[in-house]
C-alpha cells in the first residue's frame, strides 16, 4: 500500500493518491485542488491509473481539479461526494466567494465530471481493489464526509477532509458549516474509531486518532466530564 500526500495550490491542500500495488497499478484520489496539473503528473510519473475519486466535501481548494483530472485519463472516472456538498462541485466559481473569484484568473477547466453520483452515511465505496467507507461528518460543510480504509495488516487510515487536523478541526464560519453540528459529528462518529487509527486531513500533518484524543482541545473538550 502507498499512499502519496501532495499540498497543493494556495491553500496547501493535501490530495491523497492511494494506490494498493504501488507504481504501475491502479490508484484511488482523495480530493483534487485545483492543480490539475501537479495531479496529472504524479499519476504519470509512476505509471498509475487512476480509476475513482472521492470528494470529502465541496470546497473549490478540495475539488476544483476534479473535473481536469478525470477528463485527463482518457475515459471516465467515477467521482463521489454527499449529494449535500454537489451544488459546490456544479458551479465551483459562483458558490466559493472570493477563492471562487480566484478561479476565474486562472486557466481551469470547470466543468463538471462525467460520472458523478452521491454518497450515503456508511456506504462502502470500491476502487483499485480497495474498500472505503463513508462516514458523513457534517459541520464545516453540509456534505462533508470522511472516508475510512482498512489495510490488512496495517492501521486503518482516516481520509478527514477539513473536519478533523492534527490541533484542530475545520472552520465552521462559511456558508453551510455549524460547529455545534461539526462536534456533534466528531462525538457520534470520529471519536468512537480505535486510537491506532491514522488520519490524513485535508491541510496539515498526519495524525492518529489516539494523538488527537490525547491532545487536541476541541477532542478534549468532547472527553470532558
Amino acid at each position: 500500500m502507498e499512499i502519496a500526500g501532495l499540498r497543493l495550490w494556495i491553500a496547501g491542500t493535501n490530495a491523497w493518491v492511494v494506490a494498493p500495488t504501488g507504481d504501475g497499478g491502479e490508484c484511488v484520489l482523495v480530493d483534487a485542488p485545483p492543480d490539475p496539473g501537479a495531479i496529472v503528473h504524479h499519476l504519470e510519473e509512476h505509471g498509475l491509473r487512476l480509476v475513482a475519486l472521492l470528494a470529502t466535501h465541496g470546497h473549490v481548494d478540495h475539488i476544483g481539479g476534479v473535473g481536469e483530472v478525470c477528463r485527463a485519463q482518457g475515459e471516465d472516472v467515477p467521482v463521489r461526494i454527499h449529494d449535500g456538498d454537489r451544488h459546490l462541485l456544479l458551479d465551483p466559481i459562483r458558490t466559493s466567494g472570493t477563492l471562487g473569484q480566484i478561479l476565474e484568473y486562472e486557466d481551469l477547466d470547470l466543468r463538471p465530471p462525467e460520472l458523478l453520483a452521491g454518497l450515503d452515511d456508511g456506504e462502502r465505496v470500491s476502487g483499485a481493489g480497495m474498500t472505503f467507507t463513508a462516514i458523513h461528518t457534517p459541520g464545516h460543510t453540509q456534505g462533508s464526509t470522511c472516508f475510512l480504509l482498512e489495510v490488512d495488516g496495517e492501521a486503518p487510515v482516516l481520509f478527514s477532509g477539513d473536519h478533523l487536523f492534527a490541533g484542530s478541526i475545520g472552520r465552521t464560519d462559511l456558508p453551510g458549516g455549524s460547529h455545534e453540528q461539526l462536534m456533534a459529528s466528531m462525538a457520534a462518529k470520529i471519536l468512537p474509531l480505535d486510537d491506532a487509527v491514522q488520519v490524513l486531513p485535508g491541510h496539515g500533518e498526519v495524525t492518529t486518532i489516539g494523538k488527537e484524543r490525547a491532545t487536541n482541545p476541541f477532542l478534549r473538550e468532547l472527553l470532558s466530564p
